[in-house]
């Protein structure tokens, strides 16, 4: 995959794009002259495919600050910071149990550790793989399902093109910006998402900021 040439001209590119395809994300972006819509990324700890994976497991069915409050804790189990597959597979699965992963997370974990480990998932090649590939790998794995998958694409892998139609607050976002008198479903979401291609990751952006400052993620 090649990286973007520079992240001002793709942002412009990105914004004139969504504001012709869609009314609603056009007020949303003339709204934010100055939005990053990374910058969000900058209260979590830095994260590779494998620190994107824990954190998206971590927050299965757990708002965003009680994920936060449980790699806290598995940061301090390995001295500041999050640790490797190695790492996690050699410490005791009740010490992350006591972090505040349940048994079948701790064991959803230990699956990702280990076929990182053994090469089954090469955290290398998977960069230059397509999104539907990647996602098509990582769901073979119990209690990886597509919202942790494509949660990883966006944390770690900074791919454009990625919406989480089942994701709850996403969801919601959506119903609010676009007056809805129903929670939409996924096939709802991936329908008005579709005229953003190929831009989703940044208009899903969008949609959460909005959703966080009115109070309705």
């Amino acid at each position: 995959m090649a990286k973007r040439p520079d992240k001002t001209e793709w942002l412009e590119r990105a914004r004139t794009h969504l504001r012709g395809a869609d009314s609603v994300l056009a007020a949303m972006i003339d709204k934010r002259p100055d939005f990053d819509p990374r910058a969000w990324l900058a209260e979590l700890p830095r994260m590779d495919l494998f620190g994107a994976l824990l954190f998206q497991v971590a927050g299965q069915q757990l708002s965003v600050a009680a994920t936060r409050r449980i790699l806290g804790r598995l940061e301090d189990l390995f001295g500041g910071q999050l640790p490797t597959p190695d790492q996690l597979l050699a410490v005791d699965p009740a010490d992350l149990r006591q972090a505040g992963f349940s048994w079948r997370k701790v064991g959803t974990l230990r699956d990702i550790a280990e076929r990182m480990t053994d090469g089954r998932i090469d955290a290398q090649a998977i960069g230059g793989m397509a999104d539907e590939e990647i996602i098509a790998l990582l769901t073979e794995i119990p209690g990886i399902g597509p919202w942790t998958a494509q949660g990883a694409l966006i944390l770690a892998l900074d791919r454009e093109d990625v919406v989480l139609p089942g994701d709850l607050a996403l969801r919601k976002a959506v119903r609010t910006a676009y007056g809805l008198d129903h929670l939409p479903a996924p096939d709802e979401v991936l329908a008005i998402a579709e005229p953003w291609r190929p831009y989703r990751s940044l208009a899903t952006t969008y949609l959460f900021a909005a959703a966080y400052e009115t109070g309705t993620g």
